[in-house]
């Protein structure tokens, strides 16, 4: 399970100080907003292997990933699992259908490597949303971008060959070779490992 950390406050201050860079990249924040949103974050500690969200659980947070990596993942009606996200620093992790439905999740969240991320909570989120119209378009923007990123990725799975999303791939997260394991790749693209290897080799 994850660890929360109020101490020591060098880690949160760091954590805290990169989600407020993002999202000041969206909107200007008022001095008090930025007071608030430290106040009710949390800095979320998780070792490689661990799991940030169990399948079957609600998920209560929306999590700011700071450094490290996540993945995001389903269970099929085979017993394998399917990679849905690969997430890496400045990405935002989250369960979606579970988070704003405050349901069991049918999704899991996972450490690719030992990870760092701001945590934020529903009912936290909720009360910041009613008492700062600002962070209104912060949420609706980053909301916005999840969709499209969503929809790119389901667009691609349906269009393109496996060679194109692998390339894709690459272009847009350049580390994944680096950070995570072949088979959560292939399962991400959409293919099989062995695919993989044959597409790898075509593009070195």
């Amino acid at each position: 399970m994850p660890d929360y950390m109020q101490a020591p406050q060098e880690p949160k201050e760091y954590g805290i100080d990169a989600v407020i860079r993002l999202f000041q990249s969206i909107v200007p924040l008022s001095p008090s907003l930025v007071d608030a949103i430290a106040m009710h974050s949390r800095i979320c500690t998780i070792k490689k292997g661990e799991q940030l969200l169990d399948m079957g659980r609600v998920c209560k947070s929306i999590y700011f990933i700071v450094s490290g990596g996540l993945r995001i993942y389903t269970m099929e009606t085979d017993g394998s699992q399917s990679t849905s996200w690969l997430l890496f620093e400045n990405d935002l992790a989250i369960a979606v259908h579970s988070f704003f439905a405050q349901q069991p999740s049918f999704e899991g969240i996972e450490a690719l490597e030992d990870s760092v991320s701001v945590a934020l909570s529903y009912e936290h989120l909720q009360m910041l949303y009613q008492q700062y119209e600002t962070f209104n378009k912060v949420g609706r923007v980053l909301t916005e971008q999840y969709y499209m990123r969503s929809e790119l990725k389901a667009h691609q799975l349906r269009t393109l060959s496996a060679k194109q999303r692998y390339l894709n791939l690459l272009r847009a997260q350049p580390q994944v070779l680096q950070r995570v394991p072949l088979k959560y790749i292939a399962s991400f693209l959409g293919i099989t490992q062995s695919t993989l290897s044959r597409v790898r080799k075509e593009v070195v």
